[in-house]
């Protein structure tokens, strides 16, 4: 009879023991889910956007120069070199560093010309190579503003026929990118105080944040005047304004 009753106490010890092992495992892995699993808590998330307004620092603008001619390609290529070098050199004449000059594109294309086909359906004669065309582009960045436009227009009067692309930016756009971040993190906090206030319940630990894209917004004024004749272009006026930078964010809070 002892020995039965020793039995079935040992095995209460042992039951209970395990229970109490179960929900100590429970009670852990929850815990830990919810410390690795901000989800797994009451939340709610808030969205706000920064701006910052900065001065341009950088204009850059590409300027081209196209070349067509016979089936001489040789002929062509060095009429190409020789006016693209002139407008190069021109450029470092006004103080535009190597570093802030770079070749983008250098094509040859041949140029072709077609014959028509038999108007009863014959066979239609191949294309012919009748001459070449060669493109060469080159990107400047321009650091002395008031070199803009004298530069602008000395490119076409020393062989460019195509200037495209100028815009101002800035050199650096992290500084203006911390402002306009900085401004969005502070709306945000401020937006989950005021919906933790009018829902009645309190703001808990941040959770979790992230960022949109950063979105610079050139904005600047921007006038030309007229070119004088195809020989020499004038200077045309530009204006750099100001650029606005964006950041969006976004703040996941507990809810208490």
């Amino acid at each position: 009879m002892e020995q039965e009753k020793l039995k079935k106490y040992t095995l209460a010890v042992f039951g209970s023991a395990a229970v109490l092992v179960a929900f100590s495992v429970w009670n852990y892995s929850d815990a830990y889910s919810k410390s690795i699993q901000p989800s797994s808590f009451r939340s709610f998330s808030v969205s706000a956007e920064g701006k910052s307004v900065s001065i341009p620092d950088i204009a850059s603008f590409t300027f081209s120069l196209v070349t067509q001619g016979d089936k001489n390609l040789a002929k062509i290529q060095g009429e190409n070199t020789d006016k693209m070098n002139k407008a190069i050199a021109f450029v470092k004449a006004n103080g535009i560093a190597d570093k802030d000059i770079k070749t983008e594109s250098y094509s040859v294309q041949p140029r072709y010309q077609y014959s028509t086909c038999p108007p009863n359906g014959g066979v239609c004669p191949p294309a012919e190579i009748v001459g070449y065309e060669i493109n060469q582009s080159v990107l400047v960045k321009i650091r002395d503003f008031a070199k803009i436009g004298d530069i602008l227009a000395g490119v076409v009067n020393n062989g460019a026929n195509s200037v495209s692309g100028f815009q101002f930016t800035l050199d650096n756009p992290t500084s203006a990118q911390d402002l306009a971040r900085a401004e969005a993190i502070q709306k945000a906090k401020v937006k989950a105080e005021a919906i933790a206030k009018a829902g009645g319940f309190s703001l808990g630990r941040l959770l979790g944040i992230s960022e949109g894209s950063n979105y610079p917004q050139p904005m600047y004024a921007y006038s030309t005047k007229a070119m004088a004749g195809a020989d020499s272009a004038s200077s045309p006026t530009v204006e750099a304004g100001s650029q606005e930078t964006t950041v969006n964010v976004s703040l996941q809070y507990e809810i208490q």
